[in-house]
Order: C-alpha cells, then structure tokens, then sequence
C-alpha cells in the first residue's frame, strides 16, 4: 500500500482541500511546516516519511488562472495545462528521487507530453480536463501517464467513453471522489472495489477522504495499491509509525 502525500497549489502556496470547493481553499496551516510554501511543506512531509512520490494539483493551471509574481498586465496569462516548470524543478533540486505526480489540467496531448518531458515528473490527466478520450488512448501508447477519473458526488466529469471503456485505461489509475476530499468520511469504497475489478491488475489508487490507517488496511484488503492522503497526514491521524508499518 503506497501512500502519496498530496499538495494542493494556488497562488504559490500550499493549501487546505475541503470538498472540491477549490474557490474557498485557504492556505495550510500544519505542524509538518512553518509556511505554507510548496518547498516547505514538501520537506516537512518527507521528514515525516521517506515517500516515493509526491501528488502536486497545480490548481492556478487546473482553473486556468494566473498567478502572482508570474503574470503582469503586459505578461503573458498562466493557461489551463501549462504547469509550474520552475516549482517542479525547484522540487526535484531538493528532493531527488522522489517523482512528481502532477495535475495541471491538460487537455491535450501536447500539454500532457510538455510535463513528461520534465525531468522527475509523471504526467496526471484528469478526466475532468481531458479533451477527449482518444488523447488518452494515444498517450497511453506513448509514454506512463497516470489517469484520474474525476467524480462530484455520483456525477463522473469527463467523457463517458473513459469511465465506460476499460480498454482505453493506462496502468496507473486514480479514483478521485472531489466530494470526499479533506471530508474525513471516509473512501468512496464502493466505487472503488467496481473500478479495481474492472481494472484487470492496473494499479488503482484512491483520492479523497481517507481518515486513518483503518481506511488503509480496509483499501489495501480491496486491492487498491494506494492512496493520496493530505489532511490525515497533516492533522496527525497518519502517524510516521503508521507509515512505517504499511512500507514495511
């Protein structure tokens, strides 16, 4: 069972997830950090545990918005799929060997391509940005990618083909439930054991609403090869015991 610590990114800070409602995300306040900066609280995750990978949703490319210190009124705009390249490099510097999993929105190929191309990450597409499901057909044919379907409440974003058409799934699966994310209720485990039994032996990893180890030993029971955990790991519900014993 692989848990990947998730930072959630808006305007250059790291910040607390509740539900989806990614307009009232506030900036984090953890014991893990001091500041909320992404460098930060990535070094304090990793003090707390040596994690393989780390989850990065770059919010500002995932809404299309821009950022401050990097957009002027002369500048050009941050656009949907265009990710952070210099805090991807920055957290590859500080930690190397930890990969990069990162969510900046693409849409296309050629976006989702431009962050394969950066040294230390692995590509997320999300169903809720994707263009269409042919992209992700060619792009599992051409390079690892990881592809997160996207639900809001009983509701799947993005096209039915990629929900209903297994074939078109690359190795690495998310099941990223928005509604559960930072809800402390607990996974989504039904859909996630329909999803594992359709997966045919693909890695399926959990997103949204874990609370504690039991959720873990429950998912890893499952067959789910992992999750994406941010607040049980800040508010302390995974201890670095708890993460010791699940590597172990």
């Amino acid at each position: 069972m692989q848990v990947i610590p998730v930072l959630d990114v808006k305007n250059s800070l790291v910040v607390r997830g509740v539900m989806g409602d990614r307009a009232n995300y506030r900036p984090i306040e953890t014991p893990l950090s001091s500041g909320a900066g992404p460098l930060d609280v990535a070094r304090g995750l990793l003090a707390l545990h040596p994690f393989e990978a780390l989850y990065i949703a770059d919010l500002d490319a995932i809404e299309g918005l821009a950022v401050e210190g990097v957009v002027a009124e002369s500048e050009k705009h941050r656009r949907r799929g265009e990710p952070d390249a210099d805090l991807m490099a920055a957290l590859v510097a500080a930690h190397p060997g930890v990969t990069l999993w990162l969510d900046a929105g693409v849409g296309s190929f050629d976006e989702a391509m431009a962050i394969e191309a950066l040294p230390g990450v692995l590509c997320v597409v999300g169903s809720e940005s994707v263009e269409d499901a042919e992209t992700v057909r060619r792009l599992s044919q051409e390079t690892d990618l990881a592809l997160s379907l996207d639900f809001r409440g009983d509701v799947f974003l993005g096209p039915p083909e990629l929900l209903d058409d297994e074939s078109l799934w690359p190795e690495t699966l998310i099941v990223m439930t928005l509604a559960k994310v930072g809800s402390g209720a607990g996974p989504d485990f039904a859909r996630l054991a329909e999803i594992v039994a359709r997966a045919g032996g693909r890695r399926v990893f959990a997103a949204g609403g874990v609370r504690g180890p039991q959720d873990l030993a429950v998912l890893k029971e499952m067959g789910v090869a992992g999750a994406l955990i941010a607040t049980a790991l800040h508010d302390g519900r995974i201890s670095a015991a708890d993460l010791a014993r699940l590597a172990g």
